[in-house]
């Protein structure tokens, strides 16, 4: 068609049903023309000199139709003549389609075997708009389109391979044939009628575990499926069984299920006849302890019971000799997976007292209650003996064959070890438990007049006395005394202690009790001797420091003990210039690393230490006096008040930088011509600062002292100087007048 055809159709194309009218109109804008026409097989026209004209057709049967509209130009026209061909879809749709299967009419399938359905649509045109829709139930399964070129109608077939199971007995199928003739014209529908499908299958035979109750039938061990269903039959040994009869355990077997039906099948199961355990025991049963025994009980049931022997709830196994622990009353279950039987069996075992039980190390709380349990088995009942040391506050009771203690609100002599004694007449046994006080240190009852003795060297001597608590006496078990040094015993509980001797004096008191064994007690015994002298000094041997920068004092106590009970206090002037200074006091000489001759804690002989402390200060300080001073605080035993010594002062001079007076030379200062004014630069600071004066050379000014007589104008330079810093002040002279 050629790009400028002034012709135009009021339709591109139309749908139309076979036999149906159909009409296309065909117009044209131009007015130079010499007519126009429709060209067709059906409904054609001549040239007629109109702007527009109809193809219209009552009865459309033509299937291969293609109608053109074409106009033919007037010599004065550009274009030439044209046309446009109008697109005609004819169509035709049976009211009914048929389905049926290579199966047969009757639907029947064998399972797994593959079968066709056939969906027939006659005189379809045209074939290549039809779909063909496969369901099964309600879900599409198959969807089938067609290429036939063809406009005619047709007969068309659609065939649907399908294999059944047996989970599809009963389903329908059936086809619907879609024809979709373009998005705005309705699509035609129709649906086949359904097709119901039976399926033979099997047989199969599900068999559970082969095993069965007594008393259940042979029949409940398998179940049988399949269509149809022909015979069932069970064998045994070859021979026909009923499995209807009720089996009992002498059934047990191999059997054979034989099925037939759509095919032939078997399957051979070994079966197994449960039933319950059966126990026998004797209810009583008595032995000598190590003697072997012949207790025996049978047990029957299938599967085979398990058999559990039980004693105070606890599973045990029963020993070819029986020991005295072995003595109660046993529980013997027998059971398996279908019941559980049981019976009480009484074992009576003669055997002296056994170990003793129930009595472990304990620990109880200060203040709070306890018991101790000793327990032994035997026969006959043993008896019970305690051995501890005894106290107001333990009480003994026997019962039921258990010997118990009660600690009632215990304290540190509570602590020890507690040892019980079991007898009968076939022997006996003990043993030993320790209690431990919580909140308590162990205490060793032995009383020592007096607790701490505080002498002074060389100061004659102390006499102390050593004995047990007024509760101990039916608790010693050996002698009280005296240990000086190691290995030397004094047979005595009086004591003199000699202040002219050693200076590690560690006299103990030394006794044997009850359930606490061998205790012992030392006498404190502080042996002390004042300073030599006490000095202060400066670190780094100097007289003087530095404003604001930290310099160091030390206070050096000579040939003083014991060191640990020594403080130390630092004055300036008197006033104290930091809290009391304990703990931070070192062996004079001695390397950080000599720990044991460096440890304050364990000297106890003379020694010379030394306290330092860091200062800083400021020229407030310049002269100040600083003293130290030290202390030996001996506790409420000791010397009241405590022994001083104090060091003899030691002055200290401060440097500092100096400072320009701004008062008096201020940074500008006027001067009036022939009138000379002052400069005076004076400035504090120790060592007294130097001044000098600096100007430019070609001024004129009279220097007197730190004073400088100005009358020009300039800027004039004041420096002080002194060991410490050096400071300058520049003063701008302004001419008046």
């Amino acid at each position: 068609v050629h790009a400028s055809c002034p012709i135009e159709l009021s339709s591109a194309s139309v749908v139309v049903r076979y036999g149906d009218p159909v009409s296309v109109n065909c117009s044209t804008s131009e007015s130079l023309f010499e007519g126009m026409g429709w060209e067709a097989p059906q409904g054609g026209t001549g040239i007629e000199k109109v702007n527009h004209l109809s193809w219209t057709v009552p009865r459309l049967t033509e299937w291969d139709i293609s109608p053109s509209c074409y106009i033919n130009p007037s010599p004065m026209n550009a274009f030439k003549q044209c046309f446009l061909n109008l697109k005609v879809v004819l169509y035709t749709f049976p009211e009914t389609i048929s389905i049926n299967s290579s199966s047969g009419s009757d639907g029947v399938m064998n399972e797994r075997e593959q079968y066709n359905f056939t969906c027939d649509i006659p005189k379809i045109a045209p074939v290549q708009n039809l779909t063909v829709k496969w369901y099964k139930g309600d879900k599409i399964v198959y969807t089938e389109t067609f290429d036939n070129p063809s406009k005619k109608p047709v007969n068309q077939s659609s065939v649907f391979s399908f294999t059944p199971t047996r989970q599809d007995d009963g389903v329908a199928f059936r086809c619907e044939a879609h024809l979709d003739l373009g998005p705005k014209e309705r699509q035609h529908i129709v649906s086949s009628q359904e097709y119901n499908i039976t399926i033979n299958f099997g047989p199969d035979v599900q068999c559970s575990s082969p095993e069965v109750l007594e008393g259940e039938p042979l029949e409940k061990l398998c179940s049988v499926t399949g269509r149809p269903t022909q015979f069932v039959r069970w064998l045994k040994d070859g021979q026909p069984t009923d499995p209807t009869v009720p089996l009992s355990r002498e059934n047990a077997g191999l059997y054979t299920i034989e099925v037939g039906g759509l095919s032939f099948t078997q399957k051979e199961l070994r079966v197994l006849v449960l039933y319950g355990p059966e126990l026998m025991c004797p209810s009583n049963y008595t032995a000598l302890e190590y003697a072997p025994h012949n207790l025996t009980c049978t047990v029957e049931g299938y599967p085979k019971p398990e058999t559990i022997w039980y004693k105070d709830g606890e599973e045990v196994e029963l020993p070819e000799n029986l020991t005295r622990s072995d003595t109660g009353q046993y529980l013997i279950t027998a059971s398996n997976n279908l019941s559980i039987v049981s019976l009480k069996v009484e074992i009576n075992v003669i055997y002296p007292p056994s170990q003793i039980v129930e009595l472990e190390d304990s620990e109880v709380d200060v203040g709070s209650t306890m018991w101790l349990k000793c327990s032994s088995t035997g026969n006959p009942r043993p008896k019970y003996f305690w051995n501890y040391y005894r106290t107001a506050n333990v009480m003994e009771e026997n019962e039921d064959g258990v010997s118990r203690l009660l600690i009632h609100n215990a304290t540190a002599y509570n602590m020890g070890s507690y040892t019980c004694h079991a007898w009968n007449d076939r022997g006996n046994v003990s043993k030993t438990a320790r209690v431990t006080v919580k909140g308590a240190k162990q205490e060793c009852p032995i009383e020592i007049t007096p607790d701490r003795m505080v002498i002074q060297y060389q100061n004659g001597g102390q006499h102390a006395t050593c004995k047990t608590g007024s509760t101990s006496s039916s608790n010693i078990e050996g002698d009280v005394y005296w240990q000086v040094l190691p290995g030397i015993k004094l047979n005595s509980t009086n004591l003199f202690v000699d202040a002219h001797k050693d200076w590690d004096l560690r006299p103990v008191c030394i006794a044997t009790f009850k359930g606490i064994r061998t205790c012992e007690k030392y006498l404190n015994v502080t042996l002390y001797k004042t300073p030599d002298s006490v000095s202060i000094r400066h670190v780094d041997k100097v007289s003087s420091v530095v404003e604001e920068r930290e310099f160091q004092l030390q206070c050096d106590i000579t040939n003083v003990a014991p060191a640990q009970n020594l403080t130390v206090r630092w004055y300036q002037g008197n006033e104290t210039i930091e809290p009391l200074i304990k703990g931070s006091l070192q062996v004079s000489g001695c390397l950080p690393e000599n720990s044991t001759n460096c440890n304050l804690t364990v000297i106890r002989s003379p020694v010379n230490v030394s306290s330092t402390v860091s200062i800083t200060l400021n020229r407030k300080h310049n002269g100040a006096e600083f003293r130290c001073e030290a202390q030996l605080d001996l506790g409420p035993e000791g010397p009241q008040p405590p022994p001083n010594t104090m060091s003899s002062p030691l002055n200290i001079t401060v440097y500092y930088k100096p400072i320009i007076n701004t008062t008096k030379l201020p940074a500008t200062i006027p001067v009036f011509r022939g009138y000379p004014e002052e400069l005076i630069c004076e400035a504090e600071g120790y060592p007294p600062p130097k001044i000098q004066w600096l100007y430019s050379t070609d001024k004129v000014p009279h220097v007197y002292a730190n004073t400088l007589i100005v009358s020009e104008a300039g800027f004039y330079n004041c420096t002080a100087t002194n060991e410490v810093d050096s400071i300058s002040r520049e003063v701008k002279v302004i001419l008046k007048g």
